[in-house]
């Protein structure tokens, strides 16, 4: 039973790691083909999203991981401020949210290998073939489950390593082949000037595309659940979200330009787009042979961004688990201390959805579907936590925080209150169906996301209802919540009294 108790050692993840860890969770270079379609406003929309949405959760998530730095993570944030309820609900978004992503950034990775030959028009072939994608989705997912389980420290440093030969070096060369191609003379394929800069936002679908680009910035608080394995977690986490924040826009934006540059509007496939700016670039540069190496390296990126993410939300569901909101079967860690079987849990809903995902006909509506029921989830858990942020400056003004998000309480209300506006917007505006893409049936498609947004938003209500105090794990130093500390646990309502009756705690 030792095991159930051990714990990542602390001082495991060092500053630069975390960075490029939170880099790796929030870029993905498969999404730059979708955006260079919109040529230099593109650029506009990054640096709206990066103003509006990725600046507040950078600086609210430093102040929410400094001041309760205990484990936890967004659960323990929206747990201060609202209750326990409201913090199972954030982490289960979260963690509901990864399992139904992972199929479609992993359906990226297939297609990636597949161009790994030097036979462009067998790779076509072959990434087109549903058995093969299976294989390397279920192949690679497994990879990265194996490589968590071996403990913080193993799956840091392949999300560490992995994010600069996977993401910042192909970055790097993609944005520096689409600058010399500039330089030496070649047609840009895009009109850059001031005028193609900013987007004509009269029109809807153009503040639609704002608000759905939010999520592009999605992720930069998740490693707040590996705080605990952090040196010196009060100085260097804000330290490592900032440097993360500043490479996650210039990745973004520079990538994406560099792809309008090279690739023809009208050319732009969504699945292949990026390696047809590298084929074209490295060819201009004579070293086209070099496709088949960039090809591998990006497949290396994706598994750094999956291990990231597998290891993240199951860590922080583990800490959750023990204090009692999930049965004593899901409470289990291996010898390195990671949550065994979360993971396989994890894995396992995984695996059916990747296989659903792949054998089922009109996978581009259920793609779209999928994604878009992603974004919903994952938006509910920011809501939560921007007005957490705001709530917690009022209940407990007089916590000690390391790093306060600048200007007192008119500053959290500028910056949290811009979050909760710019999270809440793109919540809304989720459910409209693309215009870019079809989708069949607009009414179906909208039902059916509303249908699934509601199951899956009830479901951790009722788990949490279906607690019983005996999953609780006694041995388990999980600290409890502030204001559990504070007002004595009324038995018969299991609420805490005077003004904190509405939080939701553990009877006990």
């Amino acid at each position: 039973m030792s095991q159930e108790r051990t714990r990542p050692g602390a001082g495991t993840i060092t500053v630069a790691g975390l960075a490029v860890m939170n880099i790796v969770a929030v870029v993905s270079l498969r999404g730059l083909p979708a955006e260079a379609e919109y040529g230099l406003a593109s650029t506009f929309y990054y640096l709206f999203a990066a103003l509006f949405f990725l600046a507040p959760v950078g600086l609210v998530a430093a102040e929410l991981a400094t001041g309760w730095p205990e484990e936890g993570g967004m659960f323990r944030w929206v747990g201060e401020a609202f209750g326990s309820r409201w913090g199972f609900l954030a982490i289960l978004m979260v963690f509901i949210e990864g399992c139904i992503w992972f199929p479609t950034i992993l359906t990226f990775a297939a297609v990636t290998l597949a161009y790994t030959g030097s036979d462009a028009e067998a790779a076509q072939q072959i990434s087109s073939n549903k058995l093969f994608v299976l294989v390397v989705v279920l192949g690679v997912f497994w990879l990265a489950t194996l490589i968590a389980l071996r403990g913080v420290k193993s799956f840091s440093q392949v999300a560490k390593w992995g994010g600069i030969v996977g993401t910042l070096v192909p970055a790097a060369l993609l944005v520096g082949l689409a600058a010399a191609y500039l330089a030496g003379g070649n047609t840009s394929q895009v009109e850059l000037s001031w005028g193609a800069f900013v987007p004509d936002l009269s029109k809807f679908s153009n503040i639609v595309l704002a608000a759905g680009i939010f999520l592009f910035y999605a992720g930069m608080e998740m490693n707040a659940v590996h705080v605990r394995s952090i040196k010196n977690p009060i100085r260097n986490y804000p330290i490592a979200i900032l440097v993360a924040a500043l490479g996650a826009v210039v990745v973004l934006v520079l990538g994406t330009l560099a792809i309008a540059v090279v690739v023809p509007k009208g050319q732009i496939n969504l699945t292949q787009s990026l390696l047809t700016a590298y084929d074209t670039l490295l060819d201009w540069a004579g070293i086209g042979w070099a496709g088949p190496v960039l090809a591998a390296m990006l497949a290396v990126g994706v598994l750094a961004g999956v291990v990231t993410w597998v290891a993240g939300p199951a860590t922080g569901l583990l800490s959750v688990a023990r204090a009692g909101y999930l049965p004593r079967w899901f409470h289990r860690t291996n010898r390195a201390g990671m949550p065994s079987r979360i993971l396989l849990v994890q894995a396992a809903i995984v695996t059916a959805l990747s296989v659903m995902f792949v054998i089922l006909p009109s996978v581009q509506a259920a793609y779209q579907l999928l994604s878009q029921l992603t974004v919903i989830l994952y938006l509910v858990a920011y809501v939560l936590m921007f007005a957490a942020v705001i709530a917690l400056r009022y209940s407990q003004p007089d916590r000690p925080r390391r790093y306060h998000v600048p200007g007192g309480i008119v500053g959290v209300w500028v910056i949290g209150g811009c979050g909760l506006l710019a999270a809440t917007l793109a919540l809304v505006v989720s459910f409209v169906p693309p215009a870019q893409i079809e989708v069949g049936s607009a009414t179906t498609y909208v039902g059916l996301l509303v249908g699934l947004s509601v199951v899956f938003v009830a479901l951790p209500f009722w788990a949490y209802s279906a607690r019983r105090p005996s999953w609780r794990d006694e041995t388990l130093d999980f600290a409890p919540f502030t204001w559990q500390v504070e007002a004595p646990v009324d038995q018969s309502s299991g609420h805490a009294p005077g003004s904190h009756a509405s939080r939701d705690v553990m009877g006990g």
